[in-house]
C-alpha cells in the first residue's frame, strides 16, 4: 500500500554523508592477496619489462625478427584484473544500506510520507498510535505525535502545507498544519481509513476507507465533497498525472478498479491472475501499472491502455509496498518475509529480478523518495531487536 512521494532535491537537501561501501575493505584485502600471488609468480617487474624478448630497438623490427617471442604476461596485472572481474558484482548491488535509524515504537509500522524540502519523514506507527517525525539526514526522531487511533495512511502535501493522517480504528482523517503539526480539522469517515493520495491541481484528497469506497476531501473548503463506491475495501491506489483516472487495488474482488475522477465512477474493472493484490505503482510514461500480489508472491504488469497483463515476475512474500524508480528503470517490492526484491525494467514488457536485498522480519512497508535517491524500509520490533528504519541508497 505505497504512498506517493513528491519529487524533491538531491544530495544537498536530505542526503546522508557519504560512507565507504561495506565491501571497500574486502576489495582492498583481495587486491593485496592477489598482488602477493602475482609477485610470487612474476617473471618481470611491473614497471620495467620489455615489450619483446629481443634487442630490437623498435616493435616493428621485433615482429619481423626470426625467433623473437613475446614476453611473458605479468601475473600481477592478470591477478589484479581477475580480482576486479570477480568482485565487480559486489559493487553492483542495486541497494546499499547507508544507515539505520532507531525508533522507540512498539507494534506494527504502516506507511510513510516525505517532506522533501523540509527534510522530514512522517512514519505511521500503527501499533504505537503515533506518527513519528524523523530527520533522515541527521538519523534521528525529532517528534512523536500522539493521540491517533491505529494510524495507517499518512500524507504530507507540500502545496497546501498539510499533513493528513488516516486512522484505521475510527475511520477519522486528521488534517494537521504542516509547520506546527497542530490539528486543524477532523474528517469523519465510516471505518478503516487507510491509503491517502492528493490531486494537487484540484486540491482534492482521496482516502480509501470502509467496506469499499474512496472519500473525496476538498482541502480549501475543508469538506468531504463526494465518494467513489467500490466492491470491497480498497488498498493501494495511484492517480494519473496526465489523465483523469485512478487505479485502485481491490483485493477482495481480485481486480483493479479504474475510476474516472471527473464523474467519480468506476469506468473499468481489470481481473488479475494472482490474488491478494495490495501494493501498486505506476509508470505513466510507458503506460504500465505494477501490481504486487501475495498469493502467489508475484509482480504483475498491466498495460494501462488495455488492462491486459503483459509480464510478471517473482517477488518477496507478504509484500505491502511497491515503487517504480523511473530514473533507474527499477521496481522495488518490500515484504514481510524480510527482503526487498529489485526488478530491472529492460523494456515496457521485459522485466528481470536483479537482486533480493535482506531487510528484517515483518519489514513489509517502505518508501522510495526520488529526491533523496533512497529507499526507506520500516522494520518493527522483533525480539531484542528494536524498531528501526533501514535507509538504502538506490544508486
Amino acid at each position: 500500500m505505497p504512498q506517493q512521494p513528491d519529487q524533491g532535491v538531491g544530495r544537498r537537501r536530505g542526503r546522508l554523508p557519504h560512507k565507504h561501501p561495506a565491501n571497500f575493505w574486502l576489495w582492498l584485502r583481495c587486491f593485496v592477496l592477489l598482488s602477493h600471488v602475482g609477485q610470487a609468480c612474476s617473471l618481470r617487474p611491473i614497471f620495467n619489462r620489455p615489450v619483446r624478448d629481443c634487442d630490437m630497438p623498435r616493435q616493428a623490427d621485433c615482429k619481423s625478427a626470426t625467433g623473437c617471442k613475446p614476453a611473458p604476461q605479468n601475473p600481477l596485472l592478470l591477478s589484479y584484473a581477475l580480482g576486479i572481474a570477480l568482485l565487480a558484482p559486489l559493487s553492483a548491488q542495486p541497494l546499499r544500506l547507508e544507515t539505520t535509524i532507531p525508533l522507540s515504537v512498539r507494534g506494527r509500522i504502516d506507511h510513510m510520507s516525505p517532506d522533501v524540502a523540509g527534510k522530514r519523514l512522517f512514519v505511521a506507527a500503527l501499533g504505537n498510535n503515533s506518527v513519528e517525525v524523523v530527520d533522515v539526514a541527521a538519523g534521528k526522531v525529532t517528534r512523536s505525535l500522539k493521540g491517533f487511533e491505529e494510524p495507517q495512511g499518512v500524507l504530507f502535501w507540500p502545496g497546501g502545507n498539510r499533513l493528513y493522517v488516516a486512522n484505521g480504528k475510527t475511520g477519522n482523517v486528521n488534517a494537521l498544519d504542516g509547520s506546527t503539526l497542530a490539528g486543524i480539522r477532523t474528517y469523519q469517515l465510516d471505518s478503516d481509513a487507510d491509503n491517502i493520495r492528493v490531486e494537487p491541481a484540484a486540491k482534492e484528497v482521496y482516502v480509501g476507507y470502509g467496506e469499499g469506497a474512496l472519500a473525496v476531501l476538498q482541502a480549501d473548503a475543508g469538506e468531504r465533497v463526494g465518494d467513489v463506491m467500490l466492491n470491497s475495501h480498497p488498498e493501494s491506489f495511484q492517480l494519473e498525472a496526465n489523465g483523469p483516472r485512478i487505479f485502485v487495488n481491490v483485493p477482495g474482488a481480485q481486480r483493479v478498479a479504474v475510476v474516472d475522477r471527473r464523474t467519480r465512477t468506476v469506468s473499468a474493472k481489470w481481473g488479475l491472475s494472482a490474488e491478494e493484490n495490495f501494493p501498486m505503482a505506476l509508470d505513466e510514461a510507458n503506460h504500465r501499472l505494477f501490481i504486487g500480489c501475495r498469493k502467489p508472491p508475484k509482480l504483475i504488469v498491466l498495460d494501462t491502455s488495455t488492462g491486459k497483463e503483459v509480464a510478471s515476475a517473482d517477488i518477496v512474500a507478504d509484500t505491502d509496498d511497491l515503487f517504480y524508480d523511473a530514473a533507474l528503470h527499477r521496481v522495488y517490492a518490500s515484504g514481510g518475509a524480510g527482503a526487498v526484491t529489485v526488478i530491472q525494467q529492460n523494456g515496457p514488457d521485459s522485466y528481470a529480478v536483479g537482486a533480493s536485498i535482506p531487510t528484517a522480519p515483518k519489514a513489509r512497508t517502505s518508501l522510495f523518495v526520488p529526491g533523496w535517491k533512497q529507499l526507506i524500509v520500516a522494520a518493527p520490533k522483533d525480539g531484542k531487536q528494536g524498531a528501526r528504519l533501514l535507509v538504502f541508497a538506490t544508486n
